[in-house]
């Protein structure tokens, strides 16, 4: 118990950094930010504050984060369809895929049945998805519309299910019940630590821009500043995850900046392809959720495999 509440407290400590950093930031118009980025920026925190106190429910009732996770996935999932115009051949391929397949995963990882969820989507989701628009009989754009249908359940769904996943997850060196909960919330304290490190690292020392094209404020200096910083961290809290030496929680803190980078970048490649280069979210009111969980997407599965892969309990 006193390892939660000492987790809690680095992420209530983080999250009040972050909040002073952004607003600070918001009044500094001499030092000629991106007032864009500094707002997504500052939305971001405001989102992870919400979610802090929601994933407190972790070290209680499990079931209840992978509600809401799934509630979040679903969502989000919903953002990603509207962000291109669908057909009608479309449609009831999508009913299957958010009444069924969206569900149906996060109802696996409930149940921990990692067979099951490990391969529901890749596999028999994407398979389904091409085979119902084909017979629809409507063929225009065929491919643009299945890939953009099962990259969005792959993203929304199937990568940010790995998130809750953490929580059913066997290591070899977790002590107490609530061993689960601490990984599941040093998980997302990372990300966030990833973020906002990675924000000040390309301010204070950003000069090469990764891809000017999608993203201004991203930068090589930034990316490499972030997941240092952040390894940093981790390894710093080690204590609070089954990694039994401190440079092991470094390694795993730098794997999630990474792919956290990785998929903020991803996802701003989507924005700029669908035309949105003038605010913080995918499309005017609505694109909060989608934005928010971008980094978690894709560090999540990464996180998750490589943790059962070094310090999972082997089946017998």
């Amino acid at each position: 118990m006193i390892k939660n509440w000492a987790l809690l407290g680095v992420a209530l400590i983080l999250l009040s950094i972050a909040t002073f950093v952004g607003r600070w930031l918001k009044r500094q118009t001499s030092l000629g930010l991106d007032e864009r980025s500094v707002n997504s920026f500052n939305s971001r925190v405001h989102a992870w504050w919400f979610s802090s106190v929601v994933l407190g429910i972790a070290f209680f009732q499990p079931n209840l984060t992978v509600l809401f996770f799934g509630l979040l996935s679903f969502w989000a999932l919903r953002e990603f369809i509207t962000l291109t115009p669908t057909s009608m051949g479309d449609h009831r391929a999508l009913f299957w895929v958010f009444f069924f397949f969206t569900p149906m995963q996060f109802v696996l990882v409930a149940f921990d049945y990692y067979a099951f969820y490990s391969i529901l989507i890749p596999v028999y989701a994407f398979l389904f998805i091409a085979a119902r628009v084909a017979i629809s009989g409507d063929y225009q754009h065929f491919l643009e519309r299945v890939a953009k249908i099962q990259f969005g359940l792959l993203v929304c769904v199937y990568c940010l299910s790995f998130a809750p996943a953490l929580l059913f997850l066997k290591c070899k060196n977790m002590d107490g019940d609530d061993a689960n909960a601490r990984l599941l919330f040093f998980f997302v304290t990372m990300v966030l630590f990833a973020e906002l490190l990675q924000f000040i690292c390309g301010r204070l020392f950003g000069k090469h821009v990764i891809a000017e094209s999608i993203d201004t404020s991203r930068t090589w200096e930034g990316v490499l500043g972030g997941v240092v910083s952040t390894a940093l961290v981790g390894l710093s809290l080690y204590w609070a995850t089954p990694f039994p030496h401190w440079w092991q929680a470094g390694a795993m803190s730098a794997i999630i900046a990474a792919m956290a980078s990785a998929g903020a970048l991803t996802l701003a490649a989507i924005k700029r392809d669908r035309g949105e280069v003038t605010t913080g979210t995918l499309i005017e009111g609505h694109g909060g959720v989608l934005s928010r969980i971008d980094a978690i997407c894709f560090a999540a599965p990464v996180f998750y495999h490589v943790t059962q892969y070094f310090f999972g309990v082997v089946a017998s």
